[in-house]
């Protein structure tokens, strides 16, 4: 079982590293997800969330879905859905293998939390940055 912090790393490149992780079949634990950071400007991120949001009411309000997700542990979970053959059996299956949280649960506190030393924002020197909890605030979710 890997027990990862996202705190000031980029979820694309967390990502990367969970599907590894969830495709050799371990169990994956993302904590801290509302710190983690999406790389590029404010407005362009903001910008392409929101479009995705009001897509479906833009083409028919009476039809459902596409839905997306609000919430900072909900875009998590997307991004790494994105990563893995969900439509095939075995990424099912390691999708199930995943659990993301806000914040740390109590049962994960006195475990070793590891980090990605190659996702961090600060080793990156990314100029242009948002985190999660911004981007969920601006969507609408409640957390």
């Amino acid at each position: 079982m890997k027990i990862i912090d996202a705190n000031n790393l980029v979820i694309g490149r967390l990502a990367t590293v969970a599907v590894k992780y969830l495709l050799q079949g371990e169990k994956v634990i993302v904590v801290n997800v509302e710190e983690g950071v999406i790389s590029g400007s404010k407005s362009s991120t903001f910008g392409k969330y929101l479009h995705r949001r009001q897509r479906k009411s833009l083409v028919n309000p009476a039809r459902h879905g596409p839905f997306f997700p609000r919430r900072p542990e909900g875009i998590m979970k997307r991004a790494i859905r994105g990563m893995l053959p969900y439509k095939k059996s075995r990424g099912r299956k390691a999708y199930k293998n995943l659990r993301v949280y806000i914040g740390v649960p109590k049962e994960f506190e006195d475990k070793r939390c590891d980090t990605i030393a190659d996702a961090n924002i600060s080793k990156l020197k990314v100029p242009k940055y948002i985190k999660l909890k911004e981007l969920s605030k601006s969507l609408g979710a409640t957390f």
